[in-house]
């Protein structure tokens, strides 16, 4: 399982003061005026910043780090991934999943003979779609919904589901 969570992308500078403008790859955005820390990816172990503010720009978050007071320092930080540990990550409700933990479950059938591995979460809006690499090199894509989805056992590292007639006919 992971240790931490992809919250955000800083995509550039926002004026002269040293802020950053965000790109936030979390479901709820405004997560980040709870925040007093972030990892700054740094190709290594990651450096810890302390968030000194927090604006919203459309769908942008502008974050202020303590110690970055000018565009200058800043601009070092562009294209880098902003990240939190597992312990400060939103706490779930009842069948709710991170997705960093879905990817690269084996994927059971209801006999729970192997059909394959997750390999990527669509958030569409309705309901997530799971895309599952078959064993036989086809791809599945199963939407993430209670008829499909029959246990998830992160901890063991699997899924379970049912496959509605249709999704696997051949092409």
């Amino acid at each position: 399982m992971e240790d931490r969570f992809q919250v955000g992308i800083i995509t550039s500078t926002h004026g002269l003061g040293g802020e950053l403008k965000v790109y936030p790859t979390t479901d709820d955005p405004k997560r980040f005026s709870r925040l007093k820390t972030v990892i700054l990816e740094d190709g290594k172990d990651g450096l810890l910043m302390e968030v000194e503010g927090v604006k919203y720009f459309k769908q942008f978050v502008i974050l202020k780090f303590k110690g970055v007071d000018d565009v200058e320092a800043a601009q070092k930080y562009r294209q880098k991934s902003l990240y939190v540990p597992r312990k400060d990550a939103v706490r779930l409700r009842r069948d709710e999943y991170f997705i960093a933990d879905l990817i690269g479950l084996r994927v059971l059938d209801e006999e729970e003979s192997p059909i394959g591995v997750l390999r990527d979460v669509l958030s569409t809006g309705a309901n997530d779609v799971y895309v599952i690499d078959l064993d036989d090199g086809r791809e599945l894509l199963l939407p993430a919904i209670r008829q499909c989805i029959l246990r998830v056992a992160v901890e063991e590292g699997y899924l379970k589901v049912h496959i509605l007639d249709g999704l696997l006919e051949e092409r």
